[in-house]
């Protein structure tokens, strides 16, 4: 059986004895909205249908929802826990909204990255500008916008955990969140789900395939002749 032309692989460049094996450094797909919009509901899309996509588990000092499991949902901290960790530089990002601390922990994602797994992330434009900042080379952002700003508001009052105050207060961060949609290299308005959950993988496909992530290519491509 002939040799196949290339593999995937941890090593690059060509082989004396074998195929040229071409490393994919992973990518950080990363998702904002403004609450409401759906960002979360479609990065959970994506971990159901990409077997291999990392979930980037992020650390909150807010106390557990119903249902929320340590380490699967969040990595829940105190207020004092959480302040150390950014102290120490142990967050890639962090950001306080709502009065409560959001980050995300920085060595997983350099190890995720490092073996050519990739990361989805569903955080606000404050951490996505930190992590885009801290891993220039990596990022890609997706911004997700509701239809309107009234459909918004009826997915916000369906919620059974949030009550009228802090819908007030959501929403006025909403228009805020909205105002930095143009800072992302992705916008897609999520009025059909399950469109906009094809168009956020078509995004993460994309950015797999850019040229600067697949290492070994050059050597690949010599072997042409």
């Amino acid at each position: 059986m002939a040799t196949p032309p290339f593999e995937r692989g941890p090593a690059t460049g060509p082989t004396a004895a074998g195929p040229v094996r071409i490393h994919r450094r992973g990518v950080c797909l990363v998702i904002s909205a403004p609450s409401g919009a759906g960002k979360s509901t479609i990065a959970n899309a994506l971990r159901a249908s990409e077997p291999e996509l990392v979930h980037s588990v992020s650390v909150t000092t807010r106390s557990p929802r119903p249902g929320e499991v340590e380490g699967v949902h969040y990595l829940f901290r105190s207020l004092d826990e959480f302040g150390a960790m950014a102290e120490a530089g142990e967050l890639l990002e962090h950001a306080t909204v709502f009065g409560r601390g959001y980050g995300t922990p920085r060595a997983p994602v350099e190890a995720c990255l490092a073996a050519g797994r990739d990361m989805v992330f569903d955080i606000d434009w404050q951490g996505y500008r930190q992590i885009r900042s801290a891993l220039p080379e990596d990022v890609v952002g997706l911004f997700v916008l509701p239809p309107s700003i009234a459909v918004l508001e009826q997915r916000l009052r369906s919620r059974a955990s949030d009550d009228p105050a802090e819908i007030g207060r959501r929403m006025a961060a909403a228009r805020d969140e909205i105002s930095h949609w143009n800072e992302f290299d992705h916008v897609i308005i999520n009025a059909e789900l399950d469109r906009s959950i094809r168009e956020a993988r078509a995004v993460l496909q994309a950015a797999r395939l850019g040229t600067r992530r697949q290492h070994g290519l050059a050597g690949f491509v010599q072997g042409f002749g």
